[in-house]
């Protein structure tokens, strides 16, 4: 669970409920912000305009899935990826590329094991490099659809709020004979403004940024794997396959790997 995610949430909400309830009402003024009928026309609106956009109706119902994982901790580490092509590396210039698929068997990411096994089966460096990054470019489409999704409901919920407060003003305006009512009218058309702009800004926004942010750095570590792989098919020394994908990082980050077991393998493969 990405804590990060989740107390952002949590706090969003707890100081918009702090600030309702530190009127001069107090707990009392909550019922001011609840109105079925905003809630209809806000969310209820943007979700049948999102199901419009939506290829399928199972691939509609999959992107709230995808709500999930914003709130998962990103299992990319920069220095596990690199450690363990190093560890290939190590491993093909001491037995040969043949030897790789032995150490696949150790490997869980089912990216960098059918890298390997191109490899091993011989397959020119040009059409393995083709092979990934094409199979890259759909995760990263796939993945962008989902982002998409909570980017356009996004800019929807406002979109309906609008709606909501426009349809408010219509009623209240027919009703102008009766003062009494103007007041309550118009707060209940603001609050279908205020619900869109809590979907938009509390919700749709921040899942959709930390699902972009989970998808950039999963295809940089495959980016960092396709470079290995091929550098290793090319036979290039261990330390200079490490220094080449630690420039896919920050300086701070990429001290931390020197430091760490990338470092011990390159030096094991360059006394080879």
């Amino acid at each position: 669970m990405d804590l990060a995610t989740l107390v952002g949430l949590v706090a969003c909400l707890f100081f918009v409920f702090l600030g309702i309830v530190t009127g001069d009402e107090g707990f009392a003024s909550l019922r001011h912000f609840y109105d079925l009928t905003s809630i209809f026309i806000t969310i209820g609106g943007s979700m049948c305009c999102m199901l419009m956009q939506a290829k399928s109706i199972p691939d509609y119902l999959a992107s709230f899935k995808s709500f999930r994982l914003a709130l998962k901790v990103s299992e990319a580490n920069e220095g596990e990826v690199i450690g363990n092509i190093i560890n290939l590396s190590n491993v093909a210039r001491k037995e040969g590329l043949l030897a790789l698929e032995e150490a696949a068997n150790n490997i869980e990411d089912d990216f960098l094991k059918k890298g390997i096994m191109l490899i091993v089966d011989g397959t020119d460096p040009e059409l393995v490099r083709s092979i990934m990054e094409t199979e890259l470019n759909s995760l990263d489409a796939r993945h962008n659809e989902k982002i998409g999704f909570w980017a356009n409901w996004g800019g929807m919920g406002p979109a309906w709020g609008m709606i909501g407060t426009l349809i408010g003003l219509v009623n209240m305006l027919y009703n102008m004979d009766d003062m009494s009512k103007i007041g309550p009218a118009m707060a209940v058309a603001l609050i279908t403004t205020l619900y869109g702009s809590l979907l938009a800004n509390w919700i749709c926004i921040p899942i959709s940024f930390k699902l972009k942010q989970n998808n950039d750095l999963e295809i940089k570590m495959k980016e960092v794997m396709v470079e290995g792989l091929l550098s290793i098919q090319a036979g290039e020394n261990p330390r200079v396959i490490e220094e080449k994908l630690k420039s896919f990082l920050a300086p701070s980050i990429r001290d931390s790997i020197g430091r760490g077991g990338a470092e011990g393998g390159a030096a094991e493969g360059g006394e080879a």
